[in-house]
């Protein structure tokens, strides 16, 4: 199972996220670096876990505030031959290939020669069902999450785990995500996980997210057959390093 550490940008800084709660959310205090620049950070995290994917979460973006577009396309810039998954709150495709031509026209290379954009579409802000599928035809490959609060699915697009007609608009990956989770060292939220992951149609991969603390909770989400779990707080406090393979 994969680690994909997590960046969440706010007001120009990585911040640490707890529990989905964000009016309270600070600039990072990371033991992997001194400061809460992103690029220093995104660094930290990529040789912390190993990865060579990137989630980015700009909650600027996402609380419909301004986008940090400037930071975005350093970021990619800066981070060649990395997957940066990016959910910036679209509530459509318009508004997905909106920003990202904004951050291709601020950023200083060639899209082949930067950090590959993939977008995220999470529930919380989606408005618009057919986003999925016309990113999927103009070949951005969309990941969705299913962001969950309070055991409830966020958002009214439709694209929860039933009935089955809604999940034939899942594409290829899927992010079961539990805000109450992240950053909370509770422990991950497999029942929500498994649920998606058996509500999902066949070639569909399921990703967690969310709540580990050690390498324990690394090997129980293994065990329940992601494919990857989303971690920010663990890496900043070293309580887990790299990749763990899942349990045969």
């Amino acid at each position: 199972m994969q680690v994909i550490p997590v960046l969440d940008l706010l007001d120009g800084h990585v911040v640490r996220a707890v529990r989905g709660e964000r009016a309270a959310y600070l600039p990072i205090r990371s033991s992997l670096a001194a400061t809460s620049e992103p690029l220093d950070i995104a660094r930290a995290l990529l040789a912390a876990s190993g990865a060579r994917t990137l989630y980015i979460a700009d909650l600027g973006a996402i609380q419909q505030q301004r986008p940090h577009v400037a930071t975005l396309a350093a970021l990619r810039a800066a981070l060649p031959g990395v997957d940066i998954w990016l959910d910036a709150g679209y509530a459509d495709y318009a508004s997905m290939l909106a920003l990202f031509a904004r951050i291709d026209a601020s950023g200083p290379l060639a899209p082949p020669l930067a950090a590959t954009l993939v977008p995220v579409f999470g529930t919380e802000s989606l408005q618009d069902i057919h986003a999925l599928r016309a990113a999927e035809a103009a070949g951005f490959a969309p990941i969705l999450s299913l962001d969950h609060r309070a055991g409830q699915l966020l958002g009214t697009t439709g694209v929860g785990t039933s009935p089955q007609p809604a999940r034939s608009w899942w594409p290829r990956k899927v992010i079961a995500m539990t805000l109450d989770q992240v950053g909370s060292y509770d422990g991950p939220d497999l029942a929500t996980f498994e649920r998606i992951r058996a509500a999902a149609p066949a070639g569909t991969d399921v990703i967690g997210a969310g709540g580990i603390r050690n390498g324990d909770d690394m090997a129980a989400a293994a065990r329940t057959g992601a494919l990857a779990w989303l971690v920010a707080s663990a890496l900043h406090d070293r309580r887990i390093g790299s990749p763990i393979a899942a349990s045969t």
